[in-house]
């Protein structure tokens, strides 16, 4: 297996102690930080820190709500110049990843696609994320978790498990998403379809001979039907990563965005940041279809009887909100023949979703023993049959 040299694991990230001052080492779901230099209990207070234990946010201690953004607004482009912000990112050529780097760094390896990048950071200008949720797993969870995952895939070559015990660092990384909020109300007009039946004659084969016998055979009735449905929808989630495959991510959820906190940069520190490359528009085109699948189930429901026709809806919509959040993934890549996969492990509940070669040796094993298998009953069946 040819395999692209791992990068050293991310740094944790560092707070100061209460007492001295001395850089703390904080790991993700640490509820107490020891101080190596006093000694003195540094207990991640969840009312005011930035970067409270993502414990502590879902016992609802942490506070604070995130603000909504207008969709309108930002979709005409008049979003106001302190919600925009500015980082460097270096762009990977591979896999079209843009990963947020320091202004002096301009090499490393892509976290999404394990490919070498070399290149100048460049400025990317971008709508400020509004709320991230930390980090609940650290990386051996997330090993742990990938591992046990690899274990249970059939047919996967030999090196994929060499891999697995080879107990290499993964990437820590926030990938960005959009949220979207929206109102609606739909007014509908359709058909409702009752079953019944009714009793007829209709020609069968019994023993080679056709024969007429009498059936039950369904009819529906349709009555005309109209009305209107309405639903607020809150924080539909549309992956804006061009990176990572959109099957395995949409997989991840559900993620627990109640827990989402407002963004402090401390997040960040020791770990990566995408940003996005789906931009508000297509993701809000998502959103809608999204909101439109789950609005025609309604009108469905509406409508009642045991089919249903839509003729015409009309969506109107109001109070149209965003927001641009960070959500957090333990990610592996590496190449084999000259392919690349990757591994996610949701940071969170640890989830895993990724990509796999297959071994044509062991599915050609697995073929030959499942034909073997089908003769050697085939020819018990023949023995039994003709011992009777």
């Amino acid at each position: 297996m040819n395999e692209a040299a791992p990068e050293a694991a991310p740094e944790p990230s560092r707070f100061p102690c209460e007492s001295c001052g001395a850089a703390l080492a904080y790991a993700p779901g640490a509820r107490h930080v020891a101080c190596p230099f006093c000694g003195a209990e540094n207990e991640i207070d969840a009312q005011d820190a930035p970067w409270a234990s993502p414990w502590a946010v879902a016992r609802g201690e942490a506070k604070g709500a995130l603000e909504e953004q207008d969709l309108a607004a930002a979709l005409a482009g008049a979003l106001d110049a302190s919600e925009m912000e500015e980082t460097r990112t270096i762009h990977c050529d591979s896999c079209g990843a843009d990963v947020e780097f320091d202004d002096k760094t301009h090499a490393g390896t892509c976290p999404f696609c394990a490919s070498p990048i070399v290149t100048q950071t460049a400025a990317n200008r971008h709508i400020k994320p509004k709320g991230v949720l930390p980090f609940a797993l650290t990386e051996r969870d997330a090993r742990k978790a990938m591992n046990d995952w690899l274990g249970r895939l059939w047919f996967a070559p030999s090196g994929l498990q060499d891999y697995a015990r080879a107990g290499r660092p993964m990437q820590g990384l926030y990938v960005p998403y959009w949220t979207y909020d929206a109102q609606t109300e739909t007014s509908y007009r359709g058909q409702r379809g009752d079953v019944y039946y009714v009793t007829q004659r209709v020609p069968v084969t019994v023993n080679g001979k056709t024969q007429m016998q009498a059936r039950q055979v369904p009819k529906v009735r349709w009555t005309p039907r109209s009305g209107r449905v309405a639903r607020f929808f809150d924080d539909v989630l549309v992956l804006a990563s061009r990176s990572l495959p959109k099957k395995h991510a949409d997989r991840l959820g559900p993620w627990d965005l109640s827990a989402l906190r407002p963004y402090q940069p401390a997040y960040l520190a020791g770990f990566r940041a995408e940003a996005y490359t789906v931009p508000l528009d297509e993701g809000w085109a998502e959103a809608r279809r999204i909101m439109d699948q789950v609005i025609e189930r309604d009108i469905r429901f509406d409508i009642g009887g045991d089919r249903q026709r839509i003729d015409a809806a009309e969506t109107r919509l109001g109070r149209t909100s965003f927001k641009h959040v960070l959500l957090p993934v333990w990610l592996a890549a590496y190449k084999y023949r000259g392919e690349t996969y990757r591994f996610i492990v949701n940071g969170r509940t640890g989830a895993v979703q990724g990509e796999r070669p297959y071994s044509a040796w062991k599915i050609a094993v697995a073929v030959i023993l499942g034909a073997l298998a089908a003769g050697a009953v085939g020819y018990a069946l023949q023995a039994t049959g003709a011992l009777r």
